[in-house]
């Protein structure tokens, strides 16, 4: 019936990697803008004194628990909290490593702001992971997979830090490198939060839908003119 390409005025990708995916699968380019997910309400800032990293998500193969697990072989002497749970949570888990199960939102974010910096090791593309917004709003910068949404959301060396995805080895360099240059990790924690509040915030997100509306508004007359 044609509905995808005929019938619909605007469609909305979360990053500008998901629009060119769909642009490869034949959506129109024109029609396809950009609005990246916000964060309501602000948590604040932390101040990143726990002396430890974090990993906050569902513990399942995609999220890259088990890269994440390897580099830590390695890192004995630095402490991972990992909060979530799923399919590979365990029993034992490698020195250095605490698991807190799940935790409510609240107690999210307390441990966020207190994290030295927040591990995103997924192996699949990510739509767009709210773990990313959450840590830029605490002022906590991010070490993520290099490719998909993650790469696109995480600037490297500015608001966090990128490895090769599923690389254990190129994970615990950076980690390693995050933990011995705290001149660079404060420079991040500063972009991190700058980031929030120049792209996240309920009021930014605001002015960019209400764009998109009118812009889809446009886009309807536009179609009823040429279709009459």
């Amino acid at each position: 019936m044609g509905t995808w390409a005929d019938a619909v005025d605007l469609y909305i990708a979360p990053t500008e990697f998901v629009r060119h995916k769909f642009i490869d699968g034949g959506f129109p380019a024109e029609r396809i803008v950009v609005k990246p997910h916000m964060l309501l309400p602000d948590p604040g800032v932390g101040a990143g004194g726990g002396g430890n990293a974090l990993f906050v998500g569902r513990l399942s193969p995609e999220k890259g628990i088990e890269t994440m697990l390897s580099a830590w072989r390695e890192l004995p002497d630095v402490p991972l909290r990992i909060l979530g749970d799923g399919p590979l949570a365990r029993d034992v888990w490698p020195d250095g490593v605490t698991w807190s199960g799940h935790q409510h939102r609240d107690q999210m974010y307390c441990a966020m702001k207190e994290a030295r910096i927040v591990i995103v090791p997924s192996t699949n593309y990510e739509i767009g992971p709210l773990t990313i917004l959450e840590a830029f709003a605490c002022g906590t910068p991010v070490i993520a997979s290099n490719f998909g949404s993650m790469a696109e959301r995480v600037r490297d060396g500015h608001t966090g830090l990128l490895f090769r995805p599923g690389d254990p080895v190129d994970l615990a360099e950076k980690v390693r490198y995050a933990f011995t240059h705290p001149e660079h990790l404060a420079a991040m924690r500063i972009n991190a939060r700058r980031e929030f509040e120049e792209k996240y915030t309920a009021e930014r997100n605001y002015k960019v839908l209400i764009a998109i509306y009118e812009q889809a508004i446009e886009n309807a007359q536009r179609r009823k003119r040429a279709a009459s």
